[in-house]
């Protein structure tokens, strides 16, 4: 049996909250929960009860429906609070008990421009963009769409546009043209938020000339609002655009709606790579999201009010969608646009100390591009508020765990995950409760009842490899594909099989 590289403290695992909610659930239902291997099995027996119990103890605010889960004839017909109302915005701007001056998101950007946004300041300027969305004309179920860096502005039109119902779309701005019209060409937005240009690695990338390729091909396209990156955009030089401040100006001072909507109202439209064809355009649920977002990030990665959340992404990625979600649980969330390793690796550990995050958010082709690289942060760093890294998009080598507990910090939780873009969220994950051992994932994530399957759908036992598969129904499943065939290009790429 290899030694586990972490074994956290058992005063760490009784603060944990996926513990407290783990006792929780046991004292409430008169339940037998010793630890959260019996907690993860009775999650996926009782899936309804289980959810239910995630709705309160996590802090979701709505109408919440006496009924948490209505079977259907099929696991994608399967309804999760059925009669329940919330809206995403008043979930993701409560604050949970900060102050309105208290920071928000803290904006860091590779060349050291740097921006904080009050939770007063957030609220303000999402109400003025729903209210200029709504001058427009713009209602539920419309698309807007945002070309973006990863900036307070990309955070503030997804707001800015739940709070009118209306469906968010997103693309990195480092697409090109036939990226981007490939994705919003299928879903018709009809604004467009893009900004000037990026940095990246010291250099700047000029996008206005490919933002007039793009609204060529966007026919349905009736505002753009352009956002100035580089400095100050001639707006005017595209047809129909005009500036950030220009289209926000007009509404600042306007209230912010909370409105209520659906559970399964349409909030985000995510992208396949597109590897194979255009890319599948992914319908996702606005309650279904939430929930499953607050459940991963305060159960297993113990996400606390108050504390800074820094995932390293792209407006391109669901971890952008995962990340801003962090507003929910009353987190600080950390933006930083540009090259990680500009001007050098030490970049992102700067950023922990400056700004004292507690959960460092990064791929495991970083942690290994770190070790390469010969940097030891724990020779050269405090990183006193750091108590979780996290690590996903390709399996971290064994190596990279070791580095985290003797190149990094030796008592932090190292939580590998794996999910995707499907269920914008995790199939596995972290658990600060368990020990941690070098190339190994912790646990499945609550709720998800997932298995190991051969190629011809046969469950398989420990050790063997094969696909991973949810075999049982979750809230985040997307609510169907876009366009006229959504539920056949679905039920397709999912079930045929």
């Amino acid at each position: 049996m290899p030694e586990p590289l972490w074994i956290p403290s058992p005063d760490r695992v009784r603060a944990s909250q996926i513990d407290q909610f783990r006792r929780g659930v046991a004292d409430a239902r008169s339940l037998d929960l010793p630890d959260t291997n019996a907690l993860h099995e009775w999650s996926v027996n009782e899936i309804g009860p289980f959810w239910s119990e995630v709705w309160d103890r996590v802090g979701v605010i709505g109408d919440k429906s006496a009924t948490a889960l209505r079977p259907g004839e099929h696991m994608r017909h399967a309804e999760f609070f059925p009669d329940a109302s919330l809206s995403v915005v008043e979930n993701l701007l409560d604050g949970r008990g900060a102050a309105g001056d208290a920071p928000a998101i803290e904006y860091r950007r590779e060349d050291g421009l740097h921006r904080t946004l009050t939770w007063d300041d957030v609220r303000a300027e999402a109400a003025a963009f729903g209210a200029a969305l709504s001058e427009l004309g713009v209602e539920a179920g419309d698309r807007v769409a945002a070309w973006m860096p990863h900036m307070p502005e990309t955070v503030i039109a997804m707001l800015g546009a739940a709070s009118v119902g209306a469906v968010f779309t997103s693309t990195s701005a480092d697409f090109g043209t036939a990226g981007v019209v490939d994705r919003f060409g299928q879903v018709e937005p009809k604004v467009l938020v893009a900004a000037d240009g990026y940095l990246y690695g010291g250099a700047a990338f000029e996008r206005m000339g490919q933002l007039d390729e793009i609204l060529a091909e966007l026919h349905s396209v009736e505002r753009t609002v352009v956002v100035p990156s580089l400095g100050e955009p001639d707006a005017g030089s595209v047809q129909g655009a005009v500036t950030w401040d220009e289209f926000v100006g007009p509404h600042r001072g306007a209230e912010l709606s909370l409105e209520r909507f659906p559970f399964d109202h349409p909030h985000y439209i995510l992208y396949s790579s597109g590897t194979t064809g255009k890319p599948k355009c992914m319908v996702h649920k606005t309650g279904g999201v939430l929930i499953k977002h607050m459940q991963e990030q305060q159960h297993h990665l113990d996400i606390r009010a108050g504390d800074r959340l820094f995932y390293f992404t792209t407006c391109g990625w669901m971890m952008w969608n995962w990340l801003v979600s962090g507003l929910a649980t009353g987190a600080t969330i950390v933006l930083f646009d540009g090259n990680p390793f500009h001007p050098g690796p030490a970049t992102l550990f700067d950023l922990v100390d400056d700004l004292d995050i507690s959960l460092l958010g990064v791929s495991a082709k970083y942690i290994d591009a770190v070790l390469k690289s010969g940097l030891r942060p724990a020779d050269t760093h405090r990183l006193p508020s750091l108590r979780t890294i996290a690590s996903t998009g390709s399996p971290l080598s064994p190596e990279g765990f070791a580095f985290v507990y003797d190149g990094i910090k030796p008592d932090v939780h190292l939580a590998s995950i794996s999910g995707g873009t499907d269920l914008c969220g995790c199939f596995v994950g972290g658990d600060p409760t368990r020990p941690v051992y070098a190339g190994e994932i912790q646990a499945p994530a609550l709720g998800m009842a997932v298995e190991v399957f051969d190629d011809d759908g046969r469950p398989l036992g420990p050790g063997e490899q094969g696909e991973l598969v949810c075999t049982e129904p979750f809230p985040s499943m997307p609510l169907t594909f876009w366009g006229s065939d959504g539920d056949e290009r679905y039920h397709k790429a999912y079930f045929d099989r």
